[in-house]
């Protein structure tokens, strides 16, 4: 077996030193070449591809691919070792089978979805279904052009079972580091189906903590840019996140996938810039913690909360019955009279609105009404007898056409969102029929808001509503693909919204509904999602196996699903085992607090470990601790929700901004009662903040836990402190 080992290490370098010298040869001809500066077309082309392979090239010398897969199609006389890297590379001499593969190429995907076995597989090509055998699946570590690790998870030669999870377990055992990492190299059979969808479709991904479904949205960005090249550009996709901090967490991934120029937002700041918005939004994490201490658990989460009824479908169409009766009353009553003696019939206004500019949105018929109009009074104005009483009729019509024009409704979401709310008067000839039903809570909360002019984030999705009937959509708006992370957190309504602003109803929306701390506004169900589109148009998959945390960590975590959130969806991990999860209680005074906490952060620092968090309840617990804890840990940081990169090392931060991230070990402070009852939501941050950990997890407490961390626990915690090493 060593012998076949050194045979194959020895084969795979020299390999990797051939490809390298030819990747190296390549790019010093192109970096030697001229670079055309002309204006000719046909030569612009020509450099632009030139520029794209040098960049290739560039990225490809250093780890040229991390797989090779030998595969002989039935029409093939030889089996052919194909290689496969983050990039495609060609040879020198056009052949037919390339230097590198790029994995996103179809005949890759049997890299992905070969999981062992005698019988011949197939993969999906241009030309149709190509069959074929595998005789050698082998991953390889490349770094820094020296080949590291050589491991063969398929051999039909020697009859050795797959073994897919050893090369996997070995990269899941690296330490963290403050960037999410691409997965090329260990993308799972499960996960390469979701990459590889088509593109006009609504994937709705439901995927426990750790099942890396963020990184599968990524990879399939890079798929789609390559699979559909002719018909999307990065510049027209965009990623919705959480917040600017996982913005930054995520930011490295596709660029080293070759991949750049894709838009990243909050569905905030997004919604903010369409609307053009420059007041600030009510601060989402007070609006947490108010529903986590006064109505989680205490009042039913159903359409009578604002932040649920915000983002209804119910109102969505009061709302579109309300821009319905709008549109039958905007134009004023009464003739146009330019000057005295001269009148525009309404009869005449009325025809070019509802006929003539029908087709436009309101905003843009009153725009083309109101044109009209200055038109005729020009035309009009040319018959005057003298120059004296041109001038004097100008002058009059100049100013009655402004006063008509205030005559009109005010096209302005914002306006007219207030105008809803404000106890339900409308404007003349507006009928609020479509306004009955409305909850009392609802109306009340929200009056108060607008009175006091406050926006929070739930009336996001309704003004842009509002926007899109009075304006319609430009086509520079428009997306080719969507992104929605952590969707759980996201609306009906939302999602309803961004549909018209993406071609094809071409959606990634992925989440986890153990995880949905935002309950009082975001789903129960995926239905609440998926019924927003037709059956044709959408899929579902669910992602049950965990690759972030440890055995230890998952079981731990699986019994705060079953006994707290009572989920069924449990995860499933893979087989690395790692240090137990501890309960540790404090000791009895507040001095003994912060001296265990600091006692836990000290010990978990001394272990090679890259990244090690303490998370809090509650934002302000956070900062409390940070000014305690950093007198004597300097390098400790916070992280607010105010910072747009996350820095690695050391930090402190409340669960609810961790969600996203991961560390090496997680310290979960303050895990008691007296912080976590035994409410679903309680439940759901804990569930966060320990599948926060890839490595170890220590929970903090000062007294009687919640039952979901209680003696039912034992079999997969160990009580106390380690011991000393």
């Amino acid at each position: 077996m060593e012998n076949n080992f050194q045979s194959a290490y020895q084969e795979e370098e020299k390999r990797l030193n051939d490809a390298i010298l030819e990747i190296d040869r390549q790019l010093q001809w192109l970096q030697g070449a001229d670079v055309y500066t002309g204006h000719d077309f046909t030569e612009q082309v020509l450099e632009e591809a030139r520029k794209e392979k040098r960049t290739t090239l560039a990225k490809s010398v250093q780890e040229p691919y991390f797989g090779r897969l030998d595969f002989q199609g039935t029409k093939d006389q030889d089996r052919k070792p194909l290689y496969i890297g983050k990039l495609g590379v060609d040879r020198e001499v056009v052949t037919d089978q390339p230097l590198v593969i790029d994995w996103r190429a179809p005949i890759a995907s049997l890299f992905y979805s070969f999981t062992g076995g005698e019988e011949s597989t197939s993969y999906e090509a241009p030309e149709g279904l190509i069959e074929g055998l595998v005789f050698l699946k082998r991953n390889v570590v490349i770094r820094k052009q020296i080949l590291e690790r050589v491991s063969d998870t398929y051999n039909r030669e020697n009859k050795q079972p797959a073994v897919s999870d050893e090369f996997l377990v070995y990269r899941l055992g690296e330490n963290k580091d403050n960037k999410l990492r691409d997965i090329v190299s260990t993308i799972q059979a499960e996960q390469d189906q979701i990459i590889r969808a088509a593109k006009n479709t609504a994937l709705i991904i439901q995927g426990v903590a750790g099942s890396g479904k963020t990184t599968v949205a990524l990879h399939r960005l890079a798929y789609l840019l390559y699979q559909y090249k002719e018909q999307v550009t990065a510049e027209k996709m965009i990623i919705f996140a959480p917040n600017h901090m996982f913005l930054d967490y995520i930011s490295d991934v596709l660029p080293e996938l070759g991949v750049g120029d894709i838009q990243q937002s909050t569905f905030a700041d997004w919604a903010m810039d369409v609307l053009e918005l420059n007041k600030p939004l009510a601060d989402a994490a007070e609006t947490l913690h108010y529903w986590f201490e006064h109505e989680g658990g205490t009042r039913e989460l159903n359409d009578e909360v604002p932040g649920r009824f915000k983002g209804s479908l119910t109102l969505m169409k009061m709302i579109s019955g309300v821009i319905e009766s709008l549109e039958t009353s905007s134009v004023p009553e009464g003739d146009f009279s330019p000057w005295d003696g001269k009148v525009l019939m309404r009869d005449k206004i009325l025809y070019w609105y509802n006929e003539e500019y029908k087709p436009y949105p309101l905003a843009k018929r009153k725009e083309r009404v109101m044109a009209r109009i200055h038109r005729w009074v020009e035309m009009e104005l040319k018959k005057s007898p003298s120059e004296a009483l041109f001038k004097e009729r100008k002058k009059k019509a100049t100013q009655r056409e402004k006063s008509y024009a205030t005559k009109w409704p005010k096209y302005e979401p914002l306006t007219l969102y207030k105008q809803m709310f404000r106890s339900l008067k409308t404007p003349t000839g507006w009928s609020d029929d479509s306004l009955q039903g409305i909850p009392t809570s609802v109306l009340k909360s929200t009056q108060s808001d607008l009175k006091k002019d406050i926006i929070r984030e739930e009336d996001l999705s309704p003004l842009l509503y509002i926007h899109y009937l009075l304006n319609d959509i430009t086509s520079e708006q428009r997306f080719d693909h969507i992104v929605i992370d952590e969707a759980q957190d996201f609306s009906p309504f939302q999602v309803a919204i961004l549909d018209f602003f993406v071609r094809g109803h071409s959606f990634t929306i992925l989440g986890d509904l153990s995880q949905g701390i935002h309950a009082y506004r975001g789903v129960h169900h995926w239905e609440e999602m998926s019924s927003l589109f037709q059956p044709e148009h959408t899929a579902y998959f669910a992602l049950t196996r965990s690759y972030r945390s440890t055995m230890e960590i998952i079981e731990f975590a699986n019994g705060i699903l079953e006994k707290g959130v009572q989920s069924d969806l449990m995860a499933v991990p893979v087989f690395r085992s790692g240090d137990p999860v501890r309960l540790i209680p404090y000791g009895k005074s507040e001095g003994a607090r912060i001296a265990d906490l600091q006692d836990a952060l000290n010990r978990l620092s001394t272990k090679e470990y890259r990244t090690v968090a303490i998370l809090t309840r509650t934002l302000s617990e956070a900062k409390d601790l940070h000014n305690q804890l950093v007198k004597v840990t300097a390098d400790l940081h916070l992280i607010d929700g105010s910072k747009q990169a996350y820095q690695g090392g050391l930090s402190i931060l409340p669960v609810y901004l961790s969600k996203g991230l991961e560390f090496d070990a997680v310290i979960v402070a303050d895990a008691d009662l007296d912080h976590y009852g035994s409410k679903v939501w309680d439940a759901k941050l804990m569930y966060v903040g320990c599948t926060r950990a890839l490595h170890e997890l220590w929970i903090l407490h000062g007294g009687a836990v919640p039952d979901y961390l209680g003696n039912s626990q034992e079999d997969i915690a160990v009580q106390g402190w380690p011991e000393s090493e």
